[in-house]
């Protein structure tokens, strides 16, 4: 699933303007938890 995250990712942010070059790194350290949310997302997934 990694390579086809990090390939949508990829097209996604080339579709904004202005956007020249992009490159997808995918890093499994420090692992995420959801702890890792901000709160104003934690707010916006929780309504």
């Amino acid at each position: 699933m990694g390579d086809f995250i990090a390939e949508d990712v990829k097209r996604k942010v080339e579709a904004i303007e202005g956007v020249k070059e992009v490159e997808v790194e995918l890093v499994w350290d420090p692992p995420w938890t959801p702890d890792r949310i901000s709160e104003d997302t934690m707010k916006r997934i929780t309504k």
